[in-house]
């Protein structure tokens, strides 16, 4: 097998979302909503348990009523915005209005960072002339966060569940990237950092490269052995 393209999955393999109370200060702030260090606290770990967060912590539970649309988020924006909204109101916050303001913050380029080698090794793939696409499960629109964090020029293309009413592990996404790509599943290594969910790409032949799913500043160069895999 010769590597002619990779697929990168995109919340904890490129890019990690930033920490739950940095969320839920900045969302405060922006509806002048006051909260004290301990309320942020308690507030920020309701969020994490209840898994509000798309790209943060998963829930410790999914409430009953949520688990059919849980398991279906990323099947459409509607699907996603309504399962996460729906974690967060698990949480009592001081003000209604701070549930969907959470929600449109983590779509924002501010609310995203790169993982301290992504640009290094998408521009090695680059150089490399290796094919590039993006599979993520979403409810949204992430290609202005690779703009404006100067990643976009990298990415042939981009595969996101939402657009296609398919969220892996279905293979059908996958198959979907490959073809954008103009590749064979079999010429191509998928790099992600959920084993179920990106090791559906295996289904195809596709090789597979798992990253751990931490914190940026606790993850400064896992990406970087993708390159020596290409041969």
């Amino acid at each position: 097998m010769t590597i002619k393209g990779v697929l990168f999955d995109f919340s904890g393999t490129l890019f990690r979302i930033e920490p739950t109370e940095s969320w839920l200060r900045a969302v405060a702030g922006e509806l002048g909503v006051p909260l004290a260090d301990g309320e942020l606290a308690r507030a920020a770990a309701g969020l994490e348990r209840a898994g509000a967060m798309p790209g943060g912590a998963v829930p410790v539970t999914v409430p009953a009523h949520l688990a059919e649309l849980w398991a279906n988020r990323d099947r459409s924006a509607e699907q996603h915005r309504a399962a996460y909204t729906g974690a967060a109101r698990e949480v009592a916050l001081p003000d209604p209005r701070l549930y969907d303001a959470l929600y449109e913050r983590h779509m924002t380029p501010e609310a995203w960072r790169p993982y301290g080698d992504a640009a290094e090794v998408l521009a090695g793939l680059r150089e490399r002339g290796m094919r590039v696409a993006v599979v993520s499960n979403i409810g949204w629109d992430l290609r202005p966060v690779f703009r404006a964090h100067g990643l976009d020029a990298y990415v042939d293309a981009y595969v996101l569940s939402y657009e296609h009413g398919v969220q892996k592990p279905d293979p059908r996404l996958f198959a979907l990237a490959c073809e954008a790509l103009g590749l064979d599943p079999r010429d191509t290594l998928m790099v992600g950092d959920d084993r179920r969910a990106d090791g559906g790409a295996a289904a195809l032949g596709c090789a597979l490269h798992f990253v751990d799913h931490l914190p940026a500043d606790r993850r400064p160069d896992a990406l970087r052995p993708v390159l020596g895999l290409l041969g």
